[in-house]
């Protein structure tokens, strides 16, 4: 708990970044996807950890300013902290995914955990609807963990673009680092639930209009790597 809320998401675990020269398509059955390559510069903004009681809606109000849709991928007992937050999310038309239940990081459990994580995080989503994109918290993932998202209808969900916005690097820095290394395709990784002084909101007001004046579209995680 912190600030008096509850707060699931361990912050600097996040660190484990996804190499941006891993394939589009892993070889495991095309289930995982860090990006996919387009000639409709298309590019997916993904947020991870939330609902958060008071960043999902500035973020939320943000991308309706900009009529740019998103993927949210949440943790299952902050959509039961703050479900009002996860039902916005909902009413505005973006896209929900599976972050498991707590946040565990899925490598270091056996298969039955690992189904119990993405079970139980499925039941919180249930209100919201059906979803079969998930992100295993940190990226972190094995033969374990494809194994259950293949069995249970997933596309495992990664990233090409890491913003470290979890690490409150200043907003002008994250979008220069996005600016420098965004192609067409990319899956770009940010987070709703940071726990405090967040510079997501910041940084994104600073982005969006950036990647736009260099013709970039965007659409949600589903949409990018379904064509």
């Amino acid at each position: 708990v912190r600030n008096g809320q509850a707060f699931v998401q361990t912050v600097a675990d996040t660190a484990a970044v996804v190499s941006t020269t891993a394939p589009t398509d892993a070889d495991d059955g095309n289930i995982v996807y860090y990006r996919r390559r387009n000639d409709r510069m298309e590019i997916a903004l993904s947020f991870d950890d939330g609902p958060h009681p008071t960043y999902t809606q500035e973020i939320l109000s943000i991308l309706a300013e900009y009529g740019v849709p998103a993927t949210f991928f949440m943790v299952g007992e902050n959509v039961l902290y703050y479900p009002e937050a996860a039902e916005a999310v909902l009413a505005a038309g973006h896209e929900i995914g599976n972050h498991s239940y707590d946040h565990r990081r899925l490598t270091k459990l056996n298969e039955a955990g690992v189904r119990s994580q993405v079970s139980r995080c499925e039941e919180a989503l249930a209100s919201l609807g059906e979803y079969r994109l998930l992100r295993p918290p940190e990226g972190a993932m094995n033969a374990t963990v494809r194994r259950v998202a293949r069995a249970e209808g997933y596309r495992l969900i990664l990233w090409d673009i890491d913003t470290r916005d979890w690490a409150h690097t200043p907003p002008d820095t994250i979008t220069r680092n996005v600016l420098e290394s965004v192609l067409a395709g990319d899956i770009i990784l940010m987070h709703d639930y940071i726990g405090h002084d967040s510079p997501t909101p910041a940084a994104l007001r600073r982005l969006i209009p950036a990647l736009f004046e260099r013709g970039y579209r965007f659409v949600t995680v589903s949409r990018l790597i379904d064509g």
